[in-house]
């Protein structure tokens, strides 16, 4: 099939579709429209974000839901509010012939009045954040107990951000006899068991292979001590002017910081977090989209609602923890058929996780240099004089070429074109000139000491596993634990990984190297009044997992037992005073920032009292 009429869908739809320009359905549409259209079916549909998935499920809901009915019949679930007002316009588009449609949109952060006021009006089509609708269902706001089709869009996304016991009670509420279709862009265990759960005998379709990058993407690395991070991300956004990014952060506290300096460095740049208020983030989106912002700062949970065709490149600035996520960040570029960069910063503790994600995307790695400060100058400069020349000229400056040309009558042609053009090189000239080589080579020492290579990638010797005695009984969960660990050991955000939360009990890793401070400093350590157990864990590898650590019954440490200690209890025997306390202090939530080559300067419009730097402010597009 290579046309939307050979589909099946009827004449509403289709002049909705020549509206919107579409030709011929994705590879997605044309695989899941006819299934979904002819038959009455359970659907796992698997493909990357940005090949139209939201087509390949609206098109047929809109075509068999009954319009002339005010009953809902049509629920979708979407991991973000972002996600769910995106659909929903993307659906009432797609509907605008469809006369008396009314797709509805639940989400956090707006009036749940005027919510249920728009659904008690009639609406056929809701879409929905789990927490917001399992609200909406509690107060008895919104009946599904009729809907004929649900979907569940980025169902792994949703599953990773802790959504599943809403999920499973808002399905409770649905009839047995829905048709399920559910889009994800892998298939991690989680949505398997959901699949098997919620759905019967579901037909499958997969785009590309499972959990595989697009082939639009193509993926760098480029290895940096932590410490300079910021200066590579800069370097980065340096040398490529025309850049329109969004850059990956872990943490809405990193992704803040970031922007913040990028703000102050001259960049034109925005935060995306769940700290925000909604207007606030659909301001930025809206520069956003609007290209006004060329750098968008994101945690990848702000990011899932991120559909904007043109982004250059995704920037990880820090790497997920869940492999699986990479997948989400680099799906951001290379959309709609148009080609996209990856690009990784990574410090020497993370160099290991690049060939994991290649195992998983199916693609390789390309290691790059960070470019040198001559480099990035001769780039703008190159930059600057093609945007010169196509320049349409603006002939309203000819009344003011006779005293333009009597200014510069001694200069000669080449004269005038180096002193045009030393306006922009000169500040980039003396912001990087004699500027610092930030890379670092596999295999050396950096400047803190650390072997960067020779482990071997991915091996299980690279790392020690622990076991310890907290979890989330403890108030903690994989981000809180990591911060208390890195925090207490004085160790890097990089260097704890593979962090896993447990009920009463928790594991973590950190390099080889480290093992002996990690056990020496937990041999007489309180929280809270509680003595903090930690061992090496037998799965030392971080692979699968043996909870029961060798089908033996747990003392509750998970652990062979030691003399002096007793069950995990808190109590010790023949035990030293000291480390009564947890030390609540936080390092920044960003690397290090300052650069001995930034030059002050003084801003007239700065209103911060802060000195700032004489980076060249970049022109917005």
């Amino acid at each position: 099939m290579s046309t939307f009429q050979e589909l099946g869908l009827n004449n509403d739809l289709l002049q909705a579709i020549t509206d919107l320009g579409f030709t011929k359905p994705s590879e997605v549409q044309e695989k899941a429209i006819p299934i979904l259209l002819n038959d009455e079916t359970d659907l796992v549909a698997l493909a990357q974000t940005g090949t139209g998935k939201t087509a390949a499920f609206g098109f047929p809901m809109l075509q068999k839901i009954d319009i002339d009915s005010r009953t809902t019949q049509g629920l979708i679930l979407s991991p973000t509010r972002e996600l769910c007002l995106q659909i929903t316009n993307e659906m009432k588009q797609y509907g605008k012939y469809c006369k008396g449609l009314n797709v509805v949109a639940i989400y956090g952060g707006s009036s749940i009045t005027d919510q249920a006021r728009e659904v008690k009006r009639g609406a056929q089509i809701i879409v929905a954040t789990p927490g917001r609708m399992k609200d909406m269902i509690s107060r008895r706001l919104v009946d599904i107990s009729k809907i004929q089709y649900s979907v569940l869009d980025e169902a792994d996304e949703m599953l990773n951000m802790g959504f599943k016991e809403d999920i499973t009670d808002i399905l409770s509420h649905t009839p047995e006899d829905k048709n399920t279709w559910l889009f994800s862009a892998t298939m991690p265990r989680e949505v398997a068991t959901i699949a098997k759960k919620f759905m019967h005998s579901p037909q499958e379709i997969t785009v590309g292979n499972k959990n595989e990058s697009t082939n639009n993407v193509s993926h760098e690395y480029y290895l940096v001590n932590s410490r300079d991070r910021y200066q590579a991300l800069k370097r980065l956004a340096d040398a490529n002017p025309d850049i329109f990014s969004v850059i990956f952060c872990r943490t809405k506290r990193d992704t803040q910081k970031v922007a913040e300096n990028l703000i102050e460095d001259g960049y034109s740049a925005g935060a995306l977090h769940g700290d925000l208020s909604q207007n606030q983030r659909d301001l930025v989106m809206k520069s956003f989209r609007n290209q006004q912002i060329q750098m968008l700062v994101a945690t990848d949970v702000a990011a899932r609602g991120i559909d904007v065709d043109d982004i250059t490149h995704v920037i990880n600035y820090q790497l997920p923890d869940e492999i699986e996520t990479y997948t989400h960040r680099s799906g951001r570029t290379g959309r709609a058929g148009k080609t996209g960069i990856s690009m990784v910063i990574v410090s020497k503790s993370e160099v290991r996780k690049i060939k994991s994600i290649e195992r998983i995307i199916k693609q390789q790695f390309e290691k790059k240099d960070i470019p040198d400060g001559m480099e990035i100058c001769e780039v703008q400069l190159m930059s600057l004089a093609n945007k010169i020349h196509n320049t349409e000229i603006n002939h309203e400056i000819d009344k003011y070429l006779t005293s333009i040309n009597t200014l510069f009558e001694d200069s000669t042609k080449d004269e005038l074109i180096k002193k045009f053009f030393s306006v922009e090189f000169t500040r980039f000239y003396n912001y990087y000139n004699k500027s610092k080589n930030l890379n670092i080579a596999e295999g050396s020492f950096d400047r803190d000491g650390g072997r960067e290579g020779g482990r071997g990638f991915g091996s299980k010797n690279d790392s020690t596993r622990y076991f310890i005695n907290v979890g989330a009984k403890d108030g903690f969960d994989w981000m809180k634990l990591k911060d208390f660990l890195k925090d207490v050991l004085q160790l890097g955000r990089d260097d704890v990984f593979k962090v896993e939360v447990k009920d009463s009990f928790s594991f973590f890793n950190t390099e080889n190297e480290v093992k002996e401070k990690v056990l020496a400093f937990f041999t007489d350590y309180k929280h809270e009044g509680r003595f903090v157990n930690v061992e090496v864990s037998e799965n030392r590898g971080g692979g699968k997992r043996n909870d029961r650590r060798g089908g033996g019954k747990r003392d509750g440490r998970g652990g062979g037992r030691r003399d002096d200690r007793k069950n995990g209890s808190g109590n010790r025997n023949d035990r030293r005073g000291g480390g009564d306390s947890y030390s609540k202090s936080r390092r920044s939530g960003s690397d290090s920032n300052s650069s001995s080559d930034r030059p002050r300067r003084s801003d007239s419009n700065s209103n911060s009292g802060k000195p700032s730097f004489d980076r060249p402010r970049r022109s917005r597009r």
